[in-house]
């Protein structure tokens, strides 16, 4: 007698599926800036023109990130695919700085702290009963006031005041995290598919390597005891 998939069974691979692509192309974004960054800083001269491009590359960075958000859904998965390439690039490109000012002990552990963070608050997020979708707003203006005490921070020059600023980003970006991973299991749980799915897999993935990337700077700083 020939079985076929419930209903229940196909809803999971679908889901399963688009999460897999999204930390896939999550994944491919990492490897790539941490691949650039560390072949950046080991080319001297090529690591000094960075840094006096710094400014012109971060805001490129920038409006990548504001196309890929709020334009993804209008071009092509192809095309939405290289800017989020570009994009991983280029934060590789003005990472390679962070290995002249941090020890390389401190990278690696910040970034294996990063990733066991992230791990934890992303299954958290997908198995989670409770909706996050109430704190949306929240997530919104929290990242809103921690950007302005962090510039406030720059001119008061206080280690104290840094580290506790990196222990609340590290906090907020870790629920960020779970927020995001269940809304993007919601969107799976939707119906999305074809290539709807994959530009929605590759909008999911830069919400989460913007999660990592942000996780992985505050506790760099804590682990460098709030010393910029």
């Amino acid at each position: 007698m020939q079985t076929y998939p419930t209903t229940t069974g196909r809803t999971a691979d679908i889901v399963r599926t688009f999460m897999a692509r999204t930390y896939s192309w999550m994944s491919a974004g990492l490897a790539l800036t941490a691949g650039v960054a560390f072949i950046t800083a080991q080319n001297y001269g090529l690591a000094v023109q960075v840094m006096h491009l710094r400014l012109p590359l971060m805001l490129a960075q920038l409006a990548l990130v504001f196309v890929l958000s709020g334009l993804s859904q209008r071009m092509s998965a192809s095309l939405a695919g290289m800017l989020f390439i570009a994009y991983a690039a280029l934060t590789g490109l003005t990472f390679s700085s962070l290995f002249f000012a941090y020890s390389p002990a401190a990278v690696i552990s910040a970034f294996a702290t990063t990733a066991v963070t992230f791990a934890l608050m992303s299954v958290a997020g997908f198995v989670i009963k409770k909706d996050l979708s109430v704190m949306g707003r929240f997530f919104m203006f929290a990242v809103i006031g921690l950007l302005v005490a962090m510039i406030v921070s720059m001119f008061i020059h206080s280690s104290a005041l840094v580290l506790g600023l990196s222990v609340v980003g590290v906090l907020l970006f870790a629920g960020l995290t779970a927020y995001d991973t269940q809304m993007l299991r919601n969107l799976a749980l939707s119906g999305v598919t074809g290539e709807h799915a994959e530009k929605a897999a590759i909008n999911g993935a830069l919400s989460l390597y913007l999660d990592f990337i942000n996780i992985f700077l505050f506790i760099l700083r804590i682990v460098n005891g709030g010393r910029r």
